[in-house]
């Protein structure tokens, strides 16, 4: 208990003659700059930060990867002058206040995946190519 009144005394006394200062020196290095084709209106980034979401002026959203490279876009409109990550990595929210709205909006990445040489049947032009992997086990 004496060590407790002892250390809060202590505290004080270096707080009434200035000992704790309110204010920092902070001191920041700018890892990375984005040059981007439009002014961003809004910035977001994915909660494991993966992902950096711009939203521009002519309402697309473009999605960043955390070292730079620019990986797709997604056009929501103009009306658009908010954007928020959710409560799930693959989560938007789009607020408007013009039209006093909050759009949810999931993200699905489709990626191609490279099936030249791959063996198959049917037409080489077919609109759907299903693959069967039955080696693995």
């Amino acid at each position: 208990m004496k060590k407790k009144i002892a250390v809060c005394l202590l505290a004080l006394v270096l707080i009434a003659a200035g000992g704790f200062n309110s204010s920092a020196e902070v001191e920041g290095d700018i890892q990375r700059t984005l040059k981007l084709s439009e002014a961003p209106v809004d910035v977001a980034v994915s909660l494991n930060g993966k992902w950096l979401f711009v939203l521009t002026p002519t309402g697309s959203i473009q999605i960043y990867t955390s070292d730079g490279r620019l990986e797709g876009q997604l056009t929501v409109g103009s009306r658009v002058d908010g954007i928020r990550v959710g409560p799930q990595e693959d989560l938007l929210l789009l607020t408007s206040k013009a039209d006093k709205t909050v759009q949810m909006v999931t993200l699905d990445f489709i990626r191609p995946i490279n099936i030249a040489g791959s063996p198959f049947k049917g037409p080489d032009d077919a609109p759907v190519v299903i693959a069967v992997f039955s080696d693995f086990e």
